[in-house]
This record gives C-alpha cells, structure tokens and sequence, in this order.
C-alpha cells in the first residue's frame, strides 16, 4: 500500500475518533440544513399567504430559531469532536514513536517530528469536521436545485449549469492547494528542527559568537516556505474570486428567468421570492470553499503523520526471563547503514554471568552501536542477541527494562523528582517514594550510593523529592544520577562511556563500583580509558566493526595497535 493510500486511511480513521461528538455534528448539520432549505419555501408562502390578507410568518420564525440553535450546537459540537480526534491521534502517534527503535527516530529531525505531533496532528484532527461539513455543504446548492426545478424548470436548469462551472473551479483549487499545503507542512517541519537542535547547542552557538549565521542556517529555506505559502492563499484567493465572480452572475441569472416567469404568470409572488432566496442560497459556495480549505490542510497533516506511522514498529515478545546471572551471547551480529555500510560486521562475543567485559575501539569502530543491540534499543540487521539464553526480541518489555541498565556520556533526566528520575525502569510499587519520613526506596538509595551521588541528592531542598525543573545539576552530577538510573537494573549494566564528565576521584569511585563484583550483575562498559579496560575481566576489541581480538587487558597490551586505540598518555600494561 502506498503512503498516499495509508494517509487517505489514516485521515478517515481519525475522522471517526471524534465519536459521538462528530455524529452530533453531522445530525445538526444536516438539521441546519435542512432548516435552510426550507426557509426560502416558507418566505414565498409567507408572502402569497399576505398578499391574500392571511398570516403565515409563524414557520418561517420557527425555522430561524432552528438556524440559530444549529449555529451554537455545531460551534459546540465542531471544537469537542476536533479536541478528542486529535488527543487521540497525538497519542497513537507518541505511542508509535516510542515503539520505534532508535535508529529510525534519528531519521527524522526531533522538531520536525515536535512539528507533526503538535501542528500537523491538530490539522489532521479537523478532519471529521472538514469532512461532516464539506459534505452538508452541498446539500443547500443541491437542495436549490431540486426546489428550483420544482417551482419551475428552467430556474432549476440555470442553477445547475451555474453550478457545474463552479464545481470545475473548485476541484482545480483542490488539486493544487494539496500539493502546495503539503509542501509548506514539509519545509516547516525542517524549519522547526533545525531550531530545536540549535536551541540545544545555545551555549556553542554563544561561544562561538555565530547567532547571525545560525539564524541564516535556521531560516534559510523561509524563501521556500514563503513561496508555498503564498502559493496556498493565492490559490484560495483566486478561488475566491473566482467564485465571487460567477455566483452573483448565476443569482442574477435565476432572477431574470424568475421575473420573467412572474410577467409570464408562471409564478406567483410568493414562488418569485422563494427562487431568489433559493438563488442565493445555491450560488453561495464561499463556505463550500473555506470548509474545502480545512479539508486539504486536514489531508494533507494526516500524509505527514502517516509517513511515520508507516515506519514499523519494533516487534515485542511475551517471555519472561529465566533464572540467569546475566549470560550476554552475540551471535553473528551485524549491523547496516541506511546505504549499507556495515557498522559491526558478523560479530560473535560471548559475555560470561558476572563478568565485566569493556568494549574499546577507535572512534567509528562500532562500540556505541554494540552497546545498543545488547540491550536492544534497535535490533541487529542480522544475528541474533540473547541474554541467559533467550533472544532478546522475545522477551517482555518490562522484563527486559528491569533486567538491562543504560548509563550515557550524555544522559537525560525524565521524570518530575530526583527519585523518579532514578527509578524510571523501576516496577511502579518500587519506584514510587515511600511516605515520609523514609527518603527513597531501598532500591534508589542503593543506586544513588553505587553512583556517588547521594550527598548531592541529600543536599538538594527536598531531597529525593525535588522537582527536576528546580535542581541545578553539573554536568558530572547529571552523568552520575544517569549512573544511579542504570544500577538499578538487576541482570546486565551497559555503561557507553558514561564517565566522561567525572572529576578523576569520583571516576576511580565509579570505575570500582561498576569493574569489581559487589553483586552479580553482569557489565558491558563502553570505555576509551586504559584503566577501566585494565580492572575489567576481559577487553572487546572492536576494529571497523569486526571483533580484533577478546582477551584480558594485559594479554591485548603487546599489541601496538592495541595501545594505540587509547590516548597517547596511556601506559598502565
């Protein structure tokens, strides 16, 4: 199925999710117009019925009173229907977004996709709107007709002719309007996600004194998205236009015929002013045409959301873990670019219960894409990756997140308190604080401890329940909260580089708290230093993504390539 055809499935989809809401809308819809039609017919019997000394304004009151409850029901009706259609389109959306793995959200800029949840979702989510008024929108012009032809035939004939030649015009604006909204929508979300990734790097953008250039970077296809901007509204414009030009044409055209039929006795006075209102009520397109606008703006977010959608999502197992230490076998592992250059190539390691293992390398040797197939952020194109012998896809989720630990040079702190951010893969009975006066579950004060990190925590105003938003944190403390969050995982702790930005004391501290055995965790540490590599078990040495050699650090050191990967400085053997 191609992604136009998933879109136009999408866009209908998300038009029923306004439920009952969106039915409403269509019943005061159609209410409305239905009352509208049958205005006019009343007027003219209004009018005979004066003419002949009686009184028949009593309907015709009736109906506007109708037409002005309509109006607010359907204000009512409009903005809920939209509401919930798009809360839940923006929520299958980030649930799809977050079953992906990693490497296919890095294919989309984080603005851009901001963009696609926030503009574009809100979009989409008029579309059960668009599509109830779009099509009670020609029931009046169609109704007029039908009456037209009814009080007479050659009024109903000049309406309809009038009509074809609108029809052409609008679906011509249709055609080009999509293409243009789509375009806009596309260089937008560009636009929002190179803002975001420079408000990210505000501080090196600062330093190196480059706002003016950063700011051409950022806005640099404006002139495009000014262009397809300009093309929309000009379209509507012109399609405006256009149908202000021919609609008073065609009411006048009805007028004429009708007041030729009235000198001709054809019509009565009454029949005369029911055909005007009639006239009117057919050539008045200008709603058909905005409620057209909202209906290609709805199309074309619900193509944008799709694209993503269409992505497949990471396939899920259902089986617990068996009893294990934490085994971690790699089985013929390989892993492609989006232009298939291989980033490990066919790798075989096998990771003993227990033992720590660092993973070292030149930079593009592959470790940090290692470190994630281990603990299946992404899956491996090919081979297999199995922890106490169960492949990795197979398992629970949950299962999974609890028994495998991330820590990251570059963490990022999720949660409303210190103690959610550190038990965030935690069960939700153990990850929620316990009442005063306790500060933190045993597990989260066991991990903040392994971490040297809680004397900055216990320092904080309220402890482990300060709010993140209000904690001022280093670079280095933030590295190691994101360490405290990792040890809390029972089975495999997968550490890429994530003492970085540790002062050498507190870094000797954590390098013995994640290379000696205190517990019997299993330990992957993606590591460039010569010490960490010397006080694991074993060293995986990574070369352009083949496996050079696994052996303990002091075997590997003889090895002048080896010694090489480190910094020139190194010289522990």
């Amino acid at each position: 199925m191609s992604a136009f055809d998933t879109g136009d499935r999408l866009l209908r989809r998300t038009a029923l999710a306004g439920g009952g809401w969106t039915a409403t809308l269509a019943a005061v819809a159609l209410l409305g117009a239905t009352a509208e039609l049958l205005l006019p017919a009343a007027l003219g019997h209004a009018v005979d019925t004066a003419l002949t000394g009686g009184s028949g304004w009593w309907t015709a009151c009736a109906l506007v009173l109708v037409l002005i409850c309509v109006d607010t029901l359907s204000d009512l009706a409009t903005g809920l229907g939209a509401a919930r259609a798009t809360a839940g389109l923006r929520r299958h959306l980030l649930r799809h977004l977050f079953a992906l793995d990693v490497r296919a959200t890095r294919r989309h800029p984080v603005g851009d996709l901001v963009a696609r949840l926030v503009s574009q979702a809100a979009d989409a989510g008029q579309a059960g709107n668009a599509i109830v008024l779009a099509t009670v929108a020609v029931l009046p012009p169609l109704g007029s007709v039908v009456a037209l032809t009814i009080i007479h035939p050659a009024l109903g004939i000049t309406l309809l002719a009038g009509l074809g030649l609108l029809t052409v015009l609008m679906r011509a604006f249709v055609t080009d309007a999509s293409t243009a909204t789509a375009n806009y929508q596309r260089v937008l979300g560009g636009i929002a996600g190179r803002l975001l990734e420079s408000l990210n790097g505000a501080r090196t953008i600062a330093a190196a004194a480059t706002t003016h250039r950063e700011q051409q970077r950022i806005l640099a296809d404006l002139p495009t998205l000014n262009r397809y901007g300009h093309r929309g509204w000009t379209l509507l414009a012109t399609a405006s236009a256009r149908t202000a030009a021919v609609a008073p044409l065609l009411h006048l055209s009805v007028i004429a015929v009708g007041g030729y039929a009235l000198t001709a006795t054809w019509l009565t006075p009454g029949q005369l002013v029911a055909a005007i209102r009639y006239a009117a009520l057919g050539a008045g397109l200008g709603g058909v045409l905005a409620t057209l606008n909202h209906l290609v703006r709805s199309r074309a977010g619900a193509h944008r959301i799709a694209d993503v959608l269409a992505q497949p999502a990471t396939p899920t197992g259902t089986r617990p873990l068996p009893p294990g230490g934490g085994t971690l076998q790699l089985r013929a592992v390989s892993v492609h670019t989006d232009d298939g250059r291989p980033i490990l190539d066919r790798i075989d390691l096998h990771v003993p219960a227990g033992a720590t293992v660092a993973v070292v390398g030149t930079s593009g040797a592959g470790k940090s894409t290692l470190a994630a197939i281990a603990g299946r952020l992404h899956d491996p194109d090919t081979g297999d990756v199995r922890l106490d012998g169960v492949p990795l896809r197979h398992l629970d989720p949950a299962a999974l997140r609890r028994a495998v630990g991330y820590a990251f040079d570059r963490p990022v702190l999720i949660g409303a308190t210190i103690h959610d951010a550190i038990g965030l893969a935690l069960p939700a009975e153990t990850a929620t604080p316990p009442p005063e006066p306790t500060p933190a579950t045993p597990a989260v004060l066991a991990a903040t401890r392994a971490a040297a990190v809680a004397d900055v925590v216990e320092r904080l105003p309220d402890g482990y329940r300060t709010p993140l938003i209000h904690t001022p944190l280093s670079g280095g403390e933030t590295q190691r909260l994101g360490l405290a969050r990792a040890f809390t995982a029972d089975r495999l702790l997968i550490l890429d580089d994530a003492t970085s930005n540790l002062d050498t004391a507190t870094e000797h501290r954590i390098t013995q708290a994640t290379t000696a055995r205190p517990d019997h965790r299993t330990r992957l540490l993606i590591t460039h230093r010569a010490a960490t590599a010397a006080a694991a078990d074993l060293v995986a040495w990574l070369h352009a993504g083949r496996l050079r050699g696994l052996a303990p650090h002091h075997h590997l050191w003889a090895d002048p390539e080896y010694r090489a990967v480190f910094t020139p400085t190194s010289s522990t053997p």
